[in-house]
């Protein structure tokens, strides 16, 4: 006997939208058994990983800082997906539009003015862009396996990253620290409010919103549909899968050097050799959960960025691991293409065959 997945005629409307809560009651569920394995108390750890951080005001800032970056480069990852293009590499493209956006304060300090954080975002988005051109054209040129180029270039990213801080961008004044010059006030992001969160999060709604109303509203929206579900169709429409690729790659690219230079001159306010605890991966569970969708994606992004601050919880308070977090990421996103998967094909029981003499078939 064998299980074969079978395509549905049709699916469940419903279950597309519920789907994702029922991934999180799984998850959930998931999180309480590995809670118990580590010798914790399940509710008492359940409530500090997904509770606690919503309860004070330090800890729900937290979050919404760690959701930006999230949201952010979720919302560019779905573009990608929804037009079949399948880009893993947001993470490189984060660190290189870090490092674009860090050029003006790290190489040329003295530059301060009103045009030196919109320069920054624009460097870094610009950066992020080329980053992501490079799967983009490996693909459209030869045919290359986006998933391959785009993920061995995050490697390449991190070495420059931690070359840079390290050597030539190193800070003449920081006593041999691999970190690069503070940034000065003019480059760094700006609080809403003293002491609160930066104008980040705001910019990132704003950008979700647009791409929502440019998915469900503009002739590149319908273009992204239909090329994502039948680029036969799409062609004899008269759209062109490669230029498609290079525009979602670049798009979503962009959006995630923005959110590097975001998280270096607001969070950070400088290079280190290490910038980003894996926003880049994560954010791909985050565009699932969201279904694809920049209005989803922004809750979804909240979520996972619980998982951050309630695994530092976790691992402060009740003394396990703080990679406890990525298993539960890990399983989220397991459960989350498990009911996408249920919810498009049904398990079939088929029982195994075998050749007899007479050139016939017995059913076992």
């Amino acid at each position: 006997m064998r299980l074969e997945l079978v395509k549905r005629k049709e699916h469940s409307g419903v279950m597309t939208v519920v789907s994702p809560l029922i991934a999180v009651g799984l998850t959930g569920v998931a999180a309480a058994i590995i809670f118990m394995a580590s010798g914790v108390n399940p509710v008492q750890g359940l409530y500090q990983f997904f509770v606690e951080p919503l309860t004070q005001q330090w800890s729900l800032e937290a979050t919404i800082d760690k959701a930006t970056p999230l949201i952010l480069i979720g919302c560019g990852l779905a573009i990608c997906y929804r037009s079949q293009n399948w880009n893993i590499g947001a993470e490189g493209q984060f660190i290189v539009g870090a490092l674009f956006g860090s050029i003006l304060p790290v190489l040329y300090p003295d530059f301060e003015n009103a045009l030196t954080l919109p320069l920054m975002l624009l460097f870094g988005a610009i950066g992020g862009a080329l980053w992501a051109l490079i799967p983009a054209l490996l693909k459209t040129r030869f045919n290359t396996n986006e998933i391959l180029t785009s993920l061995m270039l995050v490697y390449v990213a991190g070495l420059l990253l931690d070359y840079l801080v390290r050597g030539p961008w190193r800070d003449p004044d920081g006593f041999n620290f691999p970190e690069s010059r503070i940034f000065s006030e003019a480059a760094t992001l700006p609080e809403i409010f003293e002491g609160t969160l930066s104008l980040s999060a705001p910019i990132t709604i704003v950008i979700a919103v647009i791409l929502a109303i440019m998915l469900a509203k503009t002739l590149k929206g319908f273009e992204i549909k239909v090329m994502g579900e039948s680029p036969r169709a799409g062609g004899f429409a008269g759209f062109s899968a490669a230029k498609l690729t290079v525009f979602s790659f670049m798009l979503a690219g962009g959006l995630a050097g923005l959110a590097g230079t975001m998280e270096v001159s607001g969070a950070l306010n400088q290079l280190l050799p290490t910038i980003s605890p894996g926003y880049g991966f994560t954010a791909i569970i985050v565009a699932f959960l969201g279904r694809l969708n920049p209005i989803g994606i922004i809750v979804a992004g909240f979520v996972l960025a619980l998982t951050y601050i309630g695994g530092e919880g976790v691992q402060s308070r009740l003394g396990v691991s703080d990679e406890i977090a990525r298993v539960i990421q890990g399983l989220l996103l397991f459960f989350v293409l498990a009911c996408d998967t249920l919810i498009l094909y049904r398990i079939r029981l088929v029982a195994r065959t075998r050749a007899v003499t007479g050139g016939e078939t017995a059913h076992v």
